[in-house]
């Protein structure tokens, strides 16, 4: 039986709204109405409700990897890449709402094991844990585990939009930069943290 992907990817933006809205409880007759789809076409793509909510997280997983992760001809040194990734980071929290939420949702309560979690996330994980390892080695970062500076970051900007979104109005460039800076000073090695901006276009 061929499988249409255009039809999977609505199962799986309809769970992850529903999710953020009514957590587990959404049920897969839910999922289906909300992705105009029959409730038994989705066990075509999804094997059980666990292997749909896998696939939210893989879904998730792969989208922050295209925000997050540059092509192979990026350029810049550590500083550089980690200011690129730490504006590329606010980017991708700030532009989707609904995003955001499902990616707060998913940090905050986990609905699959921490081990499948890390294999989930490994790409991302790896490349920001790396960038940290390799600005750290330089001597641009304190010295301090490279996960632990990873974590930090994310977790401070995803904590900072979400109340920054109580304002209706945009994320104005000031805003955005005063972020960065904050950002990059809380991890940077005292000489490094001395500049008053990131520097970043």
């Amino acid at each position: 039986m061929e499988l249409d992907p255009a039809r999977r990817e609505r199962i799986l933006d309809a769970t992850a709204k529903l999710i953020v809205t009514n957590g587990l409880q959404c049920s897969m007759a839910a999922i289906a109405e909300a992705a105009g789809v029959a409730t038994g076409s989705i066990y075509n793509y999804f094997k059980s409700k666990d292997d749909l909510i896998r696939g939210v997280y893989a879904q998730l997983a792969s989208t922050i990897a295209a925000h997050l992760i540059p092509s192979l001809t990026a350029a810049g040194g550590p500083r550089e890449q980690i200011i690129r990734y730490i504006y590329d980071y606010i980017d991708f929290i700030w532009q989707d709402r609904q995003r955001a939420l499902l990616f707060e949702y998913l940090s905050n309560v986990p609905l699959i094991s921490g081990e499948e979690m890390n294999a989930i996330f490994g790409e991302v994980t790896r490349y920001s844990v790396g960038l940290m390892g390799a600005a750290k080695e330089a001597g641009l970062l304190q010295d301090l585990p490279a996960s632990t500076m990873s974590g930090y970051i994310g977790g401070g900007i995803r904590n900072t939009l979400k109340w920054r979104r109580f304002n209706p109005a945009p994320l104005s460039d000031e805003e955005r930069d005063a972020i960065a800076l904050m950002s990059w000073n809380a991890i940077a090695a005292l000489p490094a943290r001395a500049m008053s901006s990131t520097g970043h276009d």
